[in-house]
């Protein structure tokens, strides 16, 4: 067997707490751009709702700030010789918000309901590879693959992997979205979808001497002026994203910080592949060609923002560099005349957001493309518009999406998270994200010979083949890498936003 050493160090060091509590008072108000989905994390596909769901739920594994791979509920692991059997070994002396103590039945409980297609829970393709859960004794517990796959400790680190009270499932079944029951550093208060979710301290919790706030009211908040205004006000005391036109006026504002963070979020324009006019790979080029990022990044982001280069963003382990399109609108109007449509044709472009930085972004795409003669209907969906007409559309003959701006962060921090729900062929609505319904023998074949070998280097050469097919493909028209753009008073301290667009808030604090 070989043993994971890695572990022990961090372990102490998440172990390790400031003496003393919070003191009265220390209440938190964090603004964000969206609605929240659902507060089951194995049932949410978007990176906002998992990370609020971190308030009150905590995995086997998991990130800090910068990304790196850390231990939480669990302390070390082994992988057998094989690569299929991973044991953990688990963290005593944690409680669940109702009261019960923390052990292997609870890990086994909720991987065993994530890995039953039957809970049709959208997180499902994430730990499908898992045969089998098994609590060997309270403090251990293995999981046992149907095949080799060698990001799975990546895997467990998911924000997804949260693990839910054994009792608390058995208690609210399918109502468990409404009644979350964590480890966590904050207990659920209550959830009013369109206003609000509030979280109170947790005084049981395992990390002595936290939290250090009392409570954070969530409030999601779509208009970004807004945002900032509660911010100027001091309404908020943290906001994310920060509307890019407003940031200089926000940096003048002695009380605040304004931080441009590096991110792994790209964002992308995907092709529905297996319908008209797009199934022809001389259109999808055209689109390419149609669109001046660089202008893309000063107009709907004031330049907090770069041209993607790549399918997978630099900072995400195994992502490989291409050289950025650049528009050429008389190329573009020559393709699509060799495809058919001299002069042009009509489509549908739908956002998977409707705030207003998505808004900018799509008027600018539509303007780019009527230069070629691409006639593009905006639509901007909101949440639950998205899940239903998109992710949930379940045949791809009569998918209505057509063009459709949407973004992705691996919150896995490794390749195969940044390929797979969006690229392979086992990823179409609604199993996954693959919105361009998008078929390669050769990259499917490619995503699973590199999670069967632990040898990096090559891995490295399996996923760059991968990546250079997809590029070549052109099912998206790779658009920008947002930076993280956020705003907090100075004094709340310890809040981040990750690389992934997840938030880091384990260490939060309000100073007087």
């Amino acid at each position: 067997m070989k043993i994971s050493q890695l572990w022990a160090i961090s372990s102490i060091v998440l172990a390790m707490g400031v003496s003393g509590t919070a003191l009265a008072g220390k209440d938190v108000t964090m603004a964000v751009a969206s609605t929240f989905t659902t507060m089951d994390p194995y049932d949410a596909n978007d990176t906002l709702s998992q990370a609020v769901d971190k308030s009150f739920y905590e995995g086997l594994f998991g990130f800090d700030k910068d990304m790196k791979l850390i231990p939480v509920l669990a302390l070390s692991y082994e992988v057998d010789s094989s690569g299929l059997v991973y044991t953990l070994k688990l963290r005593k002396g944690v409680k669940f918000h109702d009261g019960t103590d923390f052990k292997a039945d609870s890990v086994k409980a909720s991987f065993d309901r994530a890995t039953n297609p039957a809970n049709k829970l959208k997180r499902y393709n994430l730990y499908k590879n898992i045969a089998k859960t098994e609590a060997i004794d309270d403090d251990t517990v293995r999981f046992t693959l149907k095949e080799p796959f060698s990001a799975f400790i990546n895997q467990l680190a998911h924000p997804s992997g949260a693990i839910i009270s054994k009792a608390a499932l058995e208690k609210y079944g399918k109502d468990i979205m409404f009644h979350p029951v964590g480890t966590g550093a904050f207990k659920f208060v209550e959830w009013k979808p369109t206003d609000y979710l509030k979280v109170a301290k947790f005084d049981a919790y395992w990390k002595k001497g936290y939290p250090k706030v009392d409570s954070i009211l969530w409030r999601p908040v779509v208009d970004n002026n807004t945002r900032a205004a509660m911010m100027q006000t001091g309404e908020a005391q943290f906001t994310f994203p920060v509307p890019y036109e407003v940031a200089d006026v926000l940096k003048k504002k002695s009380d605040l910080d304004v931080i441009a963070a590096p991110s792994i979020v790209v964002r992308y324009l995907s092709m529905n592949m297996r319908q008209k006019p797009f199934d022809n790979p001389k259109v999808r080029e055209a689109v390419n060609y149609a669109i001046n990022r660089d202008a893309l990044v000063k107009v709907a982001f004031s330049g907090y923002a770069i041209p993607a280069d790549g399918i997978v963003p630099d900072g995400v382990d195994y992502s490989v560099r291409f050289t950025p399109w650049k528009q050429d609108i008389a190329k573009a109007k020559k393709l699509l005349a060799e495809a058919g449509y001299p002069n042009g044709f009509e489509t549908e472009l739908w956002s998977a957001y409707n705030h207003t930085t998505a808004q900018k972004v799509s008027q600018f795409l539509q303007q780019q493309l009527q230069q070629v003669g691409i006639k593009a209907k905006v639509v901007m969906l909101e949440a639950g518009q998205r899940v239903e007409r998109v992710e949930s559309y379940a045949d791809a003959k009569t998918a209505p999406v057509r063009l459709y701006y949407v973004g992705w962060s691996s919150s896995t921090g490794e390749a195969d998270w940044a390929i797979s729900p969006l690229l392979a062929s086992d990823a179409w609505p609604p199993r996954l994200f693959n919105t361009a319904y998008y078929k390669s023998d050769k990259v499917d074949a490619g995503l699973k010979a590199a999670l069967l070998t632990t040898d990096r280097a090559e891995k490295a050469r399996i996923y760059r083949e991968v990546q250079e097919e997809l590029w070549k493909d052109m099912p998206w028209a790779p658009l920008v890498v947002e930076k993280l753009l956020y705003a907090k008073n100075k004094k709340l301290q310890g809040v981040y936003v990750m690389p992934d667009a997840s938030f880091h808030f384990d260490e939060i604090d309000l100073m007087p």
